[in-house]
């Protein structure tokens, strides 16, 4: 349980800190903002894949908290240009 809060918690932090650092005007609320967050770390999560094998046995890598913002900032790019 302690977790899924924790997630929720880095997850809003991290798509605050991309919309900060994302130019223009994003509407996006508190929801939006920490999916942004928990999807950004987990794309964050491939991309550190892509350099490093995970650790045997688990099913995801973790992303980090730069690659977390890194990937975060890959969706709301996505999302903004899709938005139109």
């Amino acid at each position: 349980m302690l977790h899924i809060i924790w997630s929720i918690i880095v997850g809003f932090i991290v798509g605050l800190i991309a919309r900060a650092i994302m130019p223009g005007a994003q509407n996006l609320g508190f929801i939006m903002t920490t999916v942004l967050g928990i999807a950004g770390s987990i794309v964050g999560g491939l991309i550190a894949r892509l350099f490093s094998k995970p650790e045997p046995g688990s099913a995801f890598h973790t992303a980090g908290f730069i690659l977390s913002i890194i990937g975060a900032i890959i969706l709301l790019f996505i999302w903004v240009k899709l938005a139109g």
